[in-house]
């Protein structure tokens, strides 16, 4: 299914429904249609064609669904920028996606005008909100784009083998590379979460991670427009205003990263009775921690977690619910429904149950390729037979669910003897005093690299470092143990969670020849 049929569907199906609630808006179904039919004929009006790039800068607002719906119905391939993106990894976004139209928000567009003059493709910019104020020559009020243009559906010959959109990777190994997807990879996704995820036309569904991610564009929020559901967004992450929608708006489905599922629990706002509504929560993004997890089921035992392992270049490829075995809690599950996977060895033949190898996954739910990255690309298919290597390491047991061991780019080398941060991470969450931590590779020169930590302290915490390197050496084998502990007040991390351990490494690597 192409995409755009996705929302002409939904509103034949529901157009009185109210389909998105946020920014002071509530839009039914049949508006929703309407404004992306609109959007789709404002881009054609401009001269983009099939294929043609736009972007877009912009928090959670239904403007953004309106355009990424209207894109999508016009061919138009929508790069979508990360709000916490610097002005020149705005530049940098918009000249790698060659982009010839630009939308963003007003709060947004001061920072970034700076640039725009850079991008040679660029022709238009789009100011969500009043234009006057965005500081842009030449900009328009989408608002008023939208009031100029019919809102009959666009005739555009597409195919759902055609390109979608472009994300980019949360850059947690150095430059954000671009994901090219097409229409079908990410419908595919979608039956995935529609059969998987345990959510219906019944929800109302909180979108709380940012629609810039892949996450929280493809696999949630596509996926609650697909089947119809009352779409609550949340511009920033509070749970304090998450819980007023839960209770206010009737919200009972949310995708959420594993940290906002601990900044729930622990909020002095949570409070169960107020979030009574809530039955579903879906996760995924980082590895969470065993005790936060069980420690948010005990405190919301009416809610059913689901957690899913995925990346920007495949959606969900392995999940885990509820109602599997208790003892496979801290697995992510099995295969998804629709996805091929494997766990193999450096040759690509599959391990036994128990071994360590890499995960790998092919099928219709993957990427067209890294956008004018062809190296890149070839990397991620190192065989040649059409299986992508994700660069998880992870285990598989007698039963076929899947634990993940680590990054393969994480892995410590050390005298010959692989390491994976993760399992010392886990010994170091065992002290009460420690909030947060990564452990990685510095250099060595006996044994060419030895594992070091990064420690957030939490809780009143009072340990010193020889202690808190004895603590776990206690629980590690002795070569695991950190040889270097430093305490910090926070550990760099991408907008969804992930803890960017290139930026922790760099300096202790520098003038040493190892891949940061």
């Amino acid at each position: 299914m192409l995409t755009g049929d996705i929302l002409r569907r939904s509103a034949a199906r529901f157009p009185d429904k109210i389909a998105i609630i946020g920014d002071g808006t509530r839009m039914t179904y049949r508006a929703f249609e309407d404004a992306a039919n609109r959007f789709a004929q404002a881009l054609r009006a401009r001269g983009l064609k099939k294929g043609d790039k736009a972007a877009i800068l912009c928090g959670n607002v239904p403007a953004y669904g309106i355009v990424y719906f209207g894109a999508a119905k016009a061919g138009v391939v929508l790069a979508n920028l990360s709000v916490r993106a610097t002005p020149e990894d705005v530049r940098y976004m918009l000249d790698k996606a060659e982009v010839r139209l630009f939308i963003v928000e007003e709060d947004l567009a001061a920072s970034v005008a700076g640039v725009l003059p850079e991008i040679a493709t660029l022709e238009h910019v789009l100011v969500v909100g009043d234009a006057d104020k965005a500081g842009i020559a030449g900009a328009e009020a989408l608002e008023s784009v939208l009031a100029e243009q019919p809102s009959a559906e666009p005739q555009v010959d597409l195919a759902d083998t055609d390109p979608l959109a472009i994300t980019f990777t949360g850059g947690t190994t150095g430059k954000p590379k671009a994901v090219l997807v097409s229409h079908r990879a990410r419908f595919t996704n979608n039956i995935t979460g529609a059969i998987q995820f345990g959510v219906s036309e019944r929800d109302t569904a909180a979108v709380a991670t940012p629609l810039f991610h892949a996450a929280g564009l493809f696999v949630w929020f596509q996926l609650a427009v697909f089947l119809g559901l009352t779409c609550v967004l949340l511009r920033e992450w509070e749970p304090a205003a998450f819980i007023d929608a839960v209770e206010g708006e009737g919200v009972t489905a949310v995708f959420m990263v594993p940290t906002q599922i601990t900044d729930l629990i622990r909020d002095p706002a949570f409070d169960p009775a107020r979030l009574a509504n809530l039955r579903s929560i879906d996760f995924a993004g980082a590895p969470i921690r065993l005790a936060s997890l069980r420690e948010a089921m005990a405190r919301l035992p009416q809610v059913t977690f689901t957690e899913h392992l995925g990346q920007s270049e495949t959606g969900p490829i392995a999940l885990r619910h509820s109602w599997d075995p208790d003892d496979k809690v801290g697995s992510v599950g099995r295969p998804a429904i629709g996805v091929e996977l494997r766990v193999v060895d450096e040759e690509g033949h599959p391990v036994a149950p128990g071994q360590v190898g890499e995960i790998v996954t092919r099928g219709e739910h993957l990427l067209m390729e890294y956008y004018k990255d062809s190296a890149q690309t070839a990397a991620l298919y190192r065989t040649g037979d059409g299986w992508l290597w994700t660069g998880d390491l992870a285990t598989v047991d007698e039963d076929g669910f899947i634990t993940l061991v680590d990054r393969s780019k994480d892995m410590i080398i050390s005298g010959g003897e692989n390491i994976y941060p993760r399992e010392i991470e886990d010994a170091l969450y065992g002290h009460a005093a420690v909030a947060e931590c990564a452990v990685f590779g510095i250099p060595d020169d006996r044994f060419g690299e030895v594992p070091a930590a990064h420690v957030v302290l939490g809780n009143g915490g009072d340990v010193s470092v020889q202690d808190l390197i004895d603590f776990c050496a206690s629980r590690v084998a002795s070569f695991k143990r950190p040889r270097l502990i430093k305490f910090v007040d926070a550990i760099p991390k991408t907008p969804v969670g992930k803890i960017q351990k290139h930026l922790i490494r760099a300096p202790y690597w520098a003038g040493h020849d190892r891949r940061v």
